[in-house]
């Protein structure tokens, strides 16, 4: 019952990482980490200049710049994977955009980028990586959600719903496919300071770096975990205001507001 339910990764010297959103925040600490166990880290994002930074100075890294919301710029990134020597073993996806809004805030080019860019490219590299996954019967994806995906969190109008559509994708994921001998890890972090997090006007409770959470990360796959949530003291508190019956959830979550 307590197992893990994925198998666990015992080093990371022969393993190649695709890293989705590789270039600044949790991404870029998340490469840098395993770089620096060995692992050879197929760092994407947009910009080449801020992959190249974080590639810097490691010989196992190697820099694919792409845009993660375009299905085409997928496939040719994905053919060029493929033709590398090794085989994708974990596909990574943390990109991700953050408006932080109120319902009445939102626009409709706004939520077209933030699902485009949190939920299509999610599907686009699945369809990318996943079918050769399944041909070898060896592989994971981990997807980076959110504890903004646990309830309906005021200011995250458009943010919320799109990592809470991940929670569930993982869920179902790996219903699917971890008996084919695939891993399905779900990462679901508390505040962490990046780029994304800068737009918050309040304070962040339990506050942490990229480089603890990438450690955080990074210790949840290698345990097999299927759920990597952090810092526990403050998922625990949201994950058991989640269990609450639906009236004291919502009456807890318009007091949010009101603050």
């Amino acid at each position: 019952m307590f197992s893990p339910l994925n198998r666990p990764i015992r080093g990371w010297s022969d393993r190649k990482v695709w890293i989705i959103g590789g270039s600044s925040g949790i991404g870029a600490a998340v490469g840098r980490a395993l770089l620096a166990r060995g692992a050879r880290v197929v760092l994407s994002a947009r910009d080449r200049g801020r992959l190249e930074e974080v590639a810097a100075g490691a010989s196992g890294a190697i820099v694919l710049p792409f845009d993660a919301g375009d299905a085409a710029a997928w496939q040719v990134a994905a053919a060029t994977v493929h033709t590398m020597e090794d085989p994708v073993d974990l596909l990574v996806y943390c990109a991700a955009d953050y408006v932080p809004q109120r319902v009445w805030d939102v626009r409709a080019a706004a939520v077209s980028k933030t699902l485009n860019v949190n939920l299509a490219g999610v599907y686009f590299g699945v369809e990318a990586v996943l079918p050769r996954m399944l041909e070898r019967r060896e592989g994971g994806i981990a997807l980076v959600a959110s504890v903004a995906g646990y309830m309906g969190l005021p200011g995250a109008a458009v943010y919320g719903p799109t990592k809470a559509a991940l929670i569930n994708l993982a869920e179902l994921l790996y219903c699917e496919v971890a008996r084919r001998g695939l891993g399905v890890y779900l990462i679901n972090p508390g505040f962490v300071a990046t780029p994304l997090t800068a737009k918050n006007g309040f304070r962040m409770p339990a506050l942490r770096t990229p480089e603890q959470a990438a450690e955080a990360i990074v210790r949840g796959l290698e345990r097999g975990r299927f759920e990597i949530h952090f810092p526990k003291r403050f998922t625990l508190v949201l994950k058991a205001i989640r269990l609450l019956p639906q009236r004291l959830r919502l009456k807890l979550l318009m007091r949010l507001v009101r603050a």
